[in-house]
C-alpha cells in the first residue's frame, strides 16, 4: 500500500473518484485526516477522510472509491 503524503494536498486540486467523475476540488486540510472540499452545488462544503485518497497527481486527488460511495458517505461540513 502507498502512502499518501498528505501536505502534497492542495486547494483548489480537482477531487476525482474512481469511476473517472470529478466530485469536489479542495478547500484544505481539515486536520490530518479529513479533506474539505469547495462548496458544492447544494451550497455545502463537503468532508472526506485522507484515507480515500489513492493517488496524487499534480494538481489532481484520485479516491479508491467511486462518484455514488462519495456522496452517499460524505459529512457535510
Amino acid at each position: 500500500m502507498t502512502t499518501i503524503n498528505v501536505e502534497s494536498i492542495k486547494s483548489h486540486a480537482d477531487v476525482i473518484a474512481s469511476c473517472g467523475t470529478k466530485v469536489g476540488e479542495v478547500d484544505h486540510l481539515q486536520g490530518s485526516d479529513q479533506i474539505k472540499l469547495t462548496k458544492h452545488g447544494d451550497g455545502h462544503h463537503h468532508l472526506i477522510p485522507v484515507s480515500w485518497v489513492g493517488e496524487i497527481t499534480d494538481n489532481k486527488i484520485v479516491l479508491t472509491k467511486d462518484s455514488q460511495e462519495v456522496k452517499d458517505t460524505w459529512i457535510q461540513a
